[in-house]
């Protein structure tokens, strides 16, 4: 609305100005009927007042209105600096209040913006690929989420759900929650021997509640279950350099549940620490709680660097026993178990670490090194993993791109594979952007082994290498910005 107050006093004061003062019947009606038209304009300009003051709270509220007072166009950036200020106003009003009360129309509007800042957001990712040795069953081995040969075939369909802290702006709590369906549920929960029960909460990928605490310059700590940051891989394909996962993404754990804390010491160096269950449990099966210790590092705007050790203990003190029909067994939940008597006690350590270099705009470096110890019991000879990986990236163009990957993964003692081993894998990846939030990808893959591992089209006999070629789409949509 424009602003229309300054013109009205003037327009007042010309209409009001008296005529020269004349002692006859006609100038008095004439003065008398200037003040009545004077009275009249004060009431509309007080009326007009109050009308500007109503129009300025609601801009003031809404955060859409400009100068002019023409509302401007929404955008999740204006979204955002609306939700900013209004956090701010209601700081500020707590701060002005007296106790510490607010007003109620700064009370109404918290109510009703008590989910602003979510982002509801949608990711599929689905698959056709095919395996050279046309395996019985036209299964991938060493496959994390492609798995299928021959098959059109659903990797996961996701639901993500995030309100992130602000403490800028007032707000230190923050939730996310990610719910997966598809043939990815099972690589990440289907392992019976790890996740005790897992069939309760293979679709919740992540769920956690976060605080930032006003300690320095916020110490951040998560409560519930997320995803590992052990490997330099993730979940969501369109985050990813390739599209098939590496090895170490496959063996290393994909989540965890408990409490972490993160605190930025100053912009290279962030501390992170976490106590969990165990790797890729959200129930224990002992009393034993893990621990991560764990670096950021940003030396420069273009190289980040992440070093982790994680000790922990992996080696169950029960196990469930269904059907069973022994008398004074416990039961969880309807279902039996039992203690296992003199229960192994060996320790686990990861040591992991990987830095990624943003060469130029368009190439883009990274590395990864992996080692991981466990032994059964304390006293035992270890067994033991160690390798790494290395990957390449180049924008050819704004909706073209390449990447590779080349790994190496030392089994001893068959932790990965069930026998002592010797894998590497390369995998040359081609991307086109058909637009924001759309991918297709088309891979070639080779995997070799020191000794016949891959299977065939006939029972028995193994190769030493496969070979898959796959097309991947993925498609996401949602407000949340960034790597999910």
């Amino acid at each position: 609305m424009p602003r229309i107050l300054p013109i009205l006093p003037l327009c007042a004061a010309m209409m009001v100005r008296p005529a020269p003062a004349q002692d006859n019947p006609g100038a008095r009606a004439a003065i008398d009927n200037t003040a009545a038209m004077s009275k009249q304009i004060a009431d509309l300009t007080a009326l007009v007042q109050k009308l500007q003051a109503r129009v300025d709270a609601l801009e003031g509220k809404l955060g859409s209105g400009n100068a002019a007072g023409t509302a401007a166009p929404s955008s999740p950036q204006s979204d955002v600096s609306a939700r900013a200020q209004s956090a701010k106003e209601a700081s500020l009003d707590a701060q002005a209040a007296p106790n510490g009360q607010t007003a109620p129309a700064t009370e109404t509007a918290n109510d009703f913006n008590i989910l602003r800042g979510t982002t509801l957001n949608l990711y599929f990712d689905g698959y056709y690929g095919y395996n050279f040795n046309a395996p019985i069953g036209r299964a991938n081995l060493l496959r994390a989420y492609d798995v299928s040969s021959n098959a059109f075939s659903l990797s996961q369909a996701d639901l993500v759900l995030e309100n992130a802290p602000d403490p800028d702006h007032g707000r230190r709590f923050g939730f996310r929650l990610d719910l997966q369906f598809g043939q990815a549920t099972a690589t990440l929960q289907g392992n019976a021997s790890n996740e005790p029960r897992p069939e309760v909460y293979r679709n919740i990928f992540q769920a956690y509640g976060t605080y930032v605490a006003p300690i320095g310059s916020g110490l951040t700590i998560d409560f519930g279950k997320w995803a590992s940051s052990l490997g330099m891989e993730g979940n969501y394909g369109k985050d990813q350099i390739n599209y098939s996962r590496s090895y170490w993404y496959n063996f290393l754990p994909f989540y965890h549940t408990g409490a972490r804390l993160s605190y930025k010491v100053n912009n290279a160096i962030t501390l992170n620490y976490w106590i969990t269950n165990g790797t890729g449990q959200t129930e224990p099966f002992n009393g034993y709680k893990d621990e991560l210790f764990g670096l950021s590092l940003q030396p420069h705007r273009n190289v980040s660097w992440i070093v982790n050790y994680y000790l922990g203990q992996e080696h169950p003190d029960f196990e469930y026993v269904p059907g069973s029909t022994q008398p004074g067994l416990p039961t969880l939940q309807g279902i039996p178990f039992e203690p296992i008597p003199n229960p192994a006690n060996g320790n686990l350590h990861i040591i992991d670490t990987y830095a990624t270099w943003t060469v130029t705009p368009k190439l883009t470096l990274a590395a990864e090194l992996d080692d991981e110890i466990e032994r059964l019991l304390r006293t035992s000879p270890p067994a033991r993993t160690d390798g790494g990986a290395a990957y390449f990236r180049y924008q050819l163009s704004s909706k073209l791109a390449i990447a590779s990957r080349g790994e190496w993964f030392f089994d001893h003692g068959g932790l990965f594979t069930g026998t002592t081993n010797t894998l590497h894998e390369a995998t040359l990846t081609f991307e086109q952007k058909v637009y924001d939030g759309f991918l297709v990808r088309e891979e070639y893959r080779r995997d070799f082994a020191s000794r016949p591992y891959f299977l065939t089209d006939t029972l028995g006999i193994l190769k030493k290498d496969q070979t898959t070629a796959t097309l991947g789409l993925i498609w996401w949509f949602g407000a949340k910005k960034g790597a999910w």
